[in-house]
């Protein structure tokens, strides 16, 4: 399985974790379409944007505060590219109706051109669906069963499906996406998260990923045999795509950079939604550059 490469697009949210640098603050959508280009450019293979609607203002040191809304902002920049893929990291799937999440998905995937990537998540910030009035208990049910309503109805004009907690027949829903088998990457970091993407998605797309607490995981028995049976079906392994941290930088230290990423390989790595060490909107094209020379080097 070749090695993908994606990013966590700078702007759209700043994690105070990893101290973004001072253009981050007060950069432009300008900024914005100028790193995706050049991502699309250099053979990225997505980029990514991320879903909070509603952050606790006491504490955002945790995540950070600032979200651009996925869909207008993903649209947006289809409509600066051609090639490059559109994925959700993560949308928050207590927050939507599975419809209501093929009909904007789906008209983004028509109008891009199938280059739609569903990047879905349970969410696990309790006070935001107290603020928005959704349940926080029994998310996870839920969310394996909007799941499958989203596969029953992507690409379907009259969709039928009939689940656990969604059930719908004869509405029209068009756009749906284009048909075909649209990509859907499970987010999260626990057990279940994995367990789900093994069951009902086509990759794992854990976030927090430190080497460490991924080799505890994957090391476990149930999940090495839950991983092997999905290889053994599916006559591949599952897909993980990981977020290592800290921050790399392949422009400074271009051999440490591809020990680091082979260390993430070996543990069953597939691709990478990438973070840079950068200091202004010029650092970072030229990091993304040279992580384009770095990555034939990362390997087992």
């Amino acid at each position: 399985m070749a090695l993908v490469l994606g990013l966590i697009t700078p702007v759209l949210h700043m994690n105070p974790r990893f101290n973004p640098p001072a253009w981050e603050t007060t950069a432009t959508v300008d900024d914005v379409v100028t790193v995706v280009q050049r991502a699309e450019m250099l053979g990225f293979n997505w980029i990514g944007c991320s879903e909070h609607i509603a952050v606790p203002s006491s504490g955002p040191t945790v995540r950070g505060g600032r979200y651009w809304d996925p869909f207008s902002t993903l649209g947006y920049l289809a409509a600066h590219t051609d090639r490059i893929g559109l994925l959700t990291h993560m949308a928050v799937l207590p927050y939507h109706h599975p419809l209501e999440l093929v009909k904007r998905l789906g008209t983004l995937d028509l109008l891009s051109q199938g280059r739609v990537i569903v990047g879905v998540g349970v969410g696990s910030l309790q006070p935001e669906f107290e603020v928005l009035g959704h349940d926080f208990v029994g998310r996870g049910e839920q969310s394996d069963d909007a799941i499958r309503a989203i596969r029953a109805a992507w690409g379907i004009r009259v969709p039928e499906y009939h689940g656990t907690h969604y059930d719908f027949e004869g509405f029209v829903v068009e756009p749906s996406g284009l048909p075909r088998a649209v990509p859907i990457w499970v987010g999260g970091r626990t057990r279940r998260s994995l367990r789900r993407a093994l069951e009902l998605g086509d990759a794992w797309m854990p976030f927090g990923g430190k080497l460490e607490d991924l080799s505890a995981l994957l090391a476990d028995d149930e999940i090495s045999l839950a991983r092997r049976d999905y290889a053994a079906a599916h006559g591949a392994p599952l897909a993980m795509i990981l977020a290592p941290e800290p921050p790399i930088d392949p422009l400074g230290d271009p051999e440490g950079t591809a020990a680091f990423l082979s260390t993430y390989v070996a543990l069953g790595a597939t691709g990478f939604c990438l973070r840079f060490e950068h200091r202004s909107l010029a650092h970072y094209g030229e990091q993304m550059e040279a992580m384009m020379s770095v990555a034939p080097h990362v390997g087992p």
